[in-house]
């Protein structure tokens, strides 16, 4: 247990090594450090794994001080980490995956400028996770929030030549800093309330502090779901996610797979029994993923973009998430986060795969008929898109978004479970067409496979975890979250399952019939004017960002505008301009003649007089 400290240590060396050595190092280099780095973290990790299965630590938890970060009036955190079913969950997901996208970037970003740089990044990024998901303290849970904020504005901007690039990366960066002053507001309020940062302390002395529904613990968790749905992208704060497609492949994979749009899934489930204090905000969290899975599922219905389908599919998978959390189905939105990780950076890697087969276009209409030329990466997509549809029995996702759906049943949150019905039927509607699209049909492009062990290996681990196979690992967390209400299921459960199975296959058959062939029914609707109008409606993600850009964006312009001569700033240069004025007077009277001088002293004498008769 005590190597756990080595899981970001690797990836931190391997940022130092990387950065200091400003792109002096040839590309086989800068892939065994970055690459290696993160390997050997997913080694420790699995040992440290490993040893916590055989012998685990007392309690079920274990803590590791490294050392004191401050101590000012009693505010003493320390630099600990802490261990236990959850984090060691988060752990095997970062670093295991995190390698395999590594790995796989070793092999896509070959040729390009900045390669060292690439990978330094991505260190980075690894070690600023680690310390999200290990830190025993909200402080370091928060340094490591903003770090993987801080990683993620440099890698969308990677291809910072590019204007568009910079805006999207600059987009991200901003959005996701307005959930980050909510979330240090609730540190605020959770600090000068509890006395305390320290996670376990918190769960400890908050019910003894707070009643259930006391304003401030409300206003707290406000504050921290404020933060979860700018990093997770949820909705009113997602409209970043879809634009950060504009960073390299495999830092889309990165950021929606393994680390940082789960993190607000995290903040929420460690902090759970701060939201059970609160039942209306953990109310709020289950209708906000709700609303954001089905807004999500429309907007993927007519994007044209390989990478922004998925993008809106991980939209629409952390909504479930968000909505297990606010039914209090606390496992089975970890249990999701895990499976969501494995197809999701399938889906991605493979999208990955099938840009640079076909010369960098990313229009899935530009495509077509490619599913002999790039079978490794179609086998992907058809495995990966139907654990991201929830086939039944096959597919590790049915069984990780059957475990949500049964528990909004069961918890009585009968609208909760429509919603999430109705985006598993629009989850296998836009995946099957993509699909289809890119995959069948007529072809459009030249194509050619991707080859080589760092390209194949990934996408095979993830491809056989994205099965049945990889629903099998159960993360370890009894005892550290609570047990959900429809734990036990029952004859409800099995007739749950078979209607979500079968709403799964009749997206993918009304998918087959829409868009195998000549499409004619589909194009003709999307001509018509309720389909114009929708589809324009859709593929702008619902106007969110015209919307922002009226009510934030323009207001901000305008008032620039109106301040770029500052008033304030000139009225504060009136006091030199009259100084100086000043002076100038006072410099005239110093001529030199006699006369002026005698006549000043009169003047003055007089004016002397008058003032004491007036008085």
């Amino acid at each position: 247990m005590n190597l756990l400290p080595l899981t970001f240590a690797f990836p931190l060396v391997g940022y130092f090594l990387l950065a200091f050595s400003r792109g002096r190092l040839s590309e086989n280099l800068s892939a065994l450090i970055g690459v290696g780095s993160v390997g050997l973290a997913a080694l420790v990790a699995a040992w440290v794994g490993w040893n916590f299965h055989v012998a685990p630590p007392a309690d079920g938890h274990l803590t590791i001080v490294l050392w004191q970060w401050m101590n000012v009036e009693g505010f003493a955190p320390n630099m600990a980490l802490y261990l236990d079913g959850l984090s060691l969950t988060m752990l095997g997901v970062v670093t295991g995956v995190g390698f395999l996208i590594h790995l796989f970037a070793s092999w896509y970003m070959r040729g390009e400028e900045g390669y060292s740089r690439f990978f330094a990044y991505t260190n980075l990024f690894i070690f600023s996770m680690l310390l999200l998901v290990l830190g025993d303290n909200l402080l370091l849970l928060y340094f490591g929030w903003e770090g993987v904020g801080l990683c993620s504005y440099l890698l969308i901007g990677f291809y910072y030549s590019e204007r568009a690039n910079g805006n999207a990366a600059l987009k991200a960066f901003i959005v996701t800093r307005v959930g980050d002053v909510f979330m240090a507001f609730g540190l605020f309020i959770l600090f000068m309330t509890l006395g305390t940062l320290d996670i376990q302390e918190l769960l400890q002395k908050a019910p003894d502090v707070f009643a259930s529904g006391d304003p401030l613990i409300v206003l707290a968790t406000l504050a921290l779901l404020g933060g979860a749905v700018g990093k997770s992208a949820q909705l009113p704060l997602q409209t970043w996610l879809a634009d950060a497609m504009a960073g390299p492949t495999p830092v889309s994979a990165l950021i929606h797979a393994a680390t940082m749009v789960t993190a607000g899934v995290y903040l929420i489930a460690r902090t759970h029994g701060l939201f059970l204090l609160a039942p209306e905000i953990l109310h709020l969290v289950g209708i906000v993923g709700a609303v954001t899975l089905v807004l999500a599922g429309f907007a993927a219905l007519v994007q044209t973009d390989i990478k922004r389908i998925l993008a809106y599919s991980t939209m629409s998978q952390i909504g479930y998430m968000f909505l297990a959390l606010g039914v209090g189905a606390w496992q089975p939105a970890i249990f999701h986060l895990m499976i969501h990780a494995f197809f999701k950076a399938l889906l991605f890697l493979a999208s990955g795969s099938v840009i640079l087969a076909c010369h960098h276009e990313q229009n899935i209409f530009k495509m077509g008929g490619l599913w002999k030329k790039i079978p490794l990466a179609y086998a992907s997509f058809v495995v990966g898109g139907s654990a991201l549809a929830a086939l039944p029995l096959v597919t590790a996702g049915f069984y990780s978004k059957d475990e949500i759906l049964w528990e909004a049943m069961a918890s009585g949150h009968t609208y909760l479970l429509y919603a999430g019905l109705a985006g598993a039927f629009l989850t296998s509607i836009y995946t099957f067409r993509l699909i289809f699209i890119t995959f069948h049909g007529e072809a459009h492009t030249e194509a050619h496979a991707g080859h080589g062990i760092a390209h194949n290996l990934p996408l095979a681990v993830l491809l056989v975890l994205s099965t049945f196979v990889g629903a099998m690992i159960v993360p370890p967390l009894a005892g550290v979250l609570p047990e959900s209400v429809g734990h036990a299921g029952g004859e409800a459960k099995h007739s749950l399952e078979i209607t979500s199975g079968a709403i799964a296959i009749a997206g993918i058959l009304l998918a087959a019939l829409l868009f195998l062939g000549k499409r004619s029914f589909v194009n003709g609707l999307a001509k018509s004017a309720p389909g114009r109008f929708f589809g324009t409606w859709w593929y702008h993600a619902w106007g969110f960002d015209w919307l922002y850009d009226l009510i934030f964006v323009k207001p901000y312009l305008l008032l620039t505008r109106l301040l770029r001569r500052d008033p304030f700033d000139q009225a504060i240069g009136l006091i030199p301009m009259l100084a100086r004025g000043g002076n100038l007077a006072l410099s005239i009277t110093e001529n030199g003649r006699l006369r002026w001088y005698a006549a000043s002293i009169v003047g003055g004498a007089v004016l002397l007089l008058g003032a004491l008769l007036l008085a």
